[in-house]
């Protein structure tokens, strides 16, 4: 009598550690999902229980070293993890596939804590009480947010986002080369994902003093970013990244203005 065993270990340790992998990913993007959505309740005051304008008070000055602490957190870890040069080191401990989802996992979780720690400074700068003018104010403020959502689809919103990445491992495909394509959205302004946020925080029927300093600090801090993420894109795509750039303006969708 003949007996035949087959090595099924390390193919089973294959497929539940590319599962493992897959379903993190997934959690990663569905914890993305519902810290975003409730940013922008956040940010327009709409739906949610605490909205930029409520929470702890703290003296104005104490509320201000605070806030920006948290904001310049958030920037930290939004551009140092982006870098080439960091990915390189961090995926000697995280998987390559899982990487993307990493970030965006820590991405959430920063702006998250951006939104729990936050103290309201509510003083209002204008306040449009009128109807029609204040929704008008309301529908430009989601409409940026509804161009950001857009953007990312025009890019690859799941490969944006790690999806793509945990799916092809668990298919066993290697990682998607890099492609340099110029969707229709990116015709005219290089980062129409930033415009949106920058409608988004700046179209607000209320401005406090909070959210002042919010749209100020992020939109700031989207200028400084850009400039990494360009350099980022010379170095991967050369020529043709530097032509692109001296035919699209960087975020002002108007040809001479903000070009660089």
């Amino acid at each position: 009598m003949t007996t035949t065993t087959t090595n099924t270990g390390p193919r089973t340790r294959t497929l539940a550690s590319r599962l493992l992998v897959t379903g993190y990913g997934v959690g990663a993007y569905l914890i993305f999902l519902a810290v975003f959505l409730y940013a922008i309740g956040w940010v327009e005051r709409l739906v949610v229980p605490r909205n930029i304008d409520e929470g702890p008070r703290a003296p104005a000055g104490i509320a201000i070293v605070i806030n920006l602490a948290l904001l310049s957190l958030f920037a930290v870890q939004h551009s140092v993890m982006a870098r080439p040069w960091f990915k390189k080191r961090w995926t000697r401990i995280v998987p390559e596939p899982a990487e993307r989802s990493t970030y965006v996992l820590l991405a959430s979780a920063a702006l998250a804590l951006v939104m729990w720690q936050w103290r309201p400074l509510p003083h209002p700068i204008w306040d449009i009480e009128t109807g029609p003018l204040r929704v008008l104010l309301y529908a430009v403020s989601l409409g940026g947010f509804g161009l950001v959502l857009v953007s990312t689809f025009a890019i690859n919103h799941f490969d944006l986002f790690g999806l793509r990445q945990v799916v092809r491992h668990q298919l066993g495909k290697p990682p998607a080369a890099n492609a340099f394509r110029i969707p229709l959205l990116y015709r005219s302004v290089r980062h129409p994902l930033y415009l949106g946020f920058v409608v988004a925080f700046w179209a607000a029927p209320t401005m406090s003093v909070g959210h002042l300093i919010f749209a100020a600090v992020t939109t700031a801090y989207i200028l400084v970013a850009i400039r990494f993420e360009e350099h980022d894109l010379i170095a991967t795509f050369g020529e043709r990244y530097r032509s692109y750039r001296t035919r699209v303006p960087m975020i002002v969708p108007w040809k001479g203005l903000s070009r660089r």
